[in-house]
């Protein structure tokens, strides 16, 4: 199955650095790349695009404003240097949001996700090639490798230079940033919802004004998050 892709970024080497993750990858196919969303709108409306990857800040247009234009069988990855677009974008549905520099192995996640999503999309088998590790992540916690499983995962909250997880058999203190271990956890199972802290979507209790509890603990939604946190955890549209 040949996934068919589209590249909108005004920056050339931002461009360059998608397009070499992308020829990792035989089943990915780059159609065009554009500088603007404006000199865009010819391929998308006659070419049978799957993806676009698109920046936010660009000449004449943003991103988002560009993504509400769009049809909505075309998955959106935004690619952008700024991680404060990420709640609004997500309220336009982008499959994905990938912060520049943008790494391989946080952009192997964001393939996985595609080719599930445009697999579904045409009706076929979901294949089973992604690495078996999509039930538990390693983490550092003073000189050994500790695995944490994400069904223990009740919390984490963000303390200066690291962060403190808290599960169901322990509480381990790891220095990465929330952001960081936030961007490598299940989209669909973890959320963040304040600058100081990211939960697990299946261990909220209650949900009392801008409050959440987990376990005995109190956590508070952010003002800017509440509106995509309260629809990912109600389940509401």
């Amino acid at each position: 199955m040949k996934i068919n892709c589209i590249i909108i970024d005004d920056e050339p080497l931002a461009i360059k650095v998608v397009e070499s993750h992308l020829k990792e990858f035989q089943n990915f196919e780059i159609l065009a790349t554009f500088n603007n969303p404006i000199e865009a709108l010819p391929a998308l409306q006659n070419k049978a695009v799957d993806v676009l990857f698109l920046d936010i800040n660009m000449p004449k247009m943003s991103g988002l404003d560009f993504a509400k234009t769009l049809n909505p069988d075309i998955q959106v990855i935004i690619t952008t240097a700024y991680r404060e677009y990420a709640v609004e974008s997500y309220d336009l549905n982008v499959l994905d949001y990938l912060v520049k520099p943008i790494p391989f192995s946080r952009f192997l996640k964001t393939i996985n996700k595609i080719t599930k999503k445009v697999q579904l999309q045409k009706g076929l088998k979901i294949s089973e090639e992604e690495p078996h590790n999509d039930s538990y992540i390693f983490l550092k916690v003073e000189k050994k490798l500790v695995k944490i499983k994400f069904d223990d995962i009740l919390y984490i909250e963000s303390l200066k230079d690291y962060i403190k997880v808290f599960t169901t058999i322990g509480n381990y203190l790891v220095h990465k940033s929330l952001t960081s271990i936030t961007e490598e956890l299940p989209q669909d199972r973890f959320l963040r919802i304040h600058r100081s802290f990211t939960i697990a979507i299946d261990k909220v209790k209650s949900v009392e004004g801008n409050l959440i509890e987990i376990n005995t603990k109190r956590i508070p939604i952010g003002r800017k998050y509440v509106n995509y946190a309260k629809k990912m955890i109600l389940k509401t549209e």
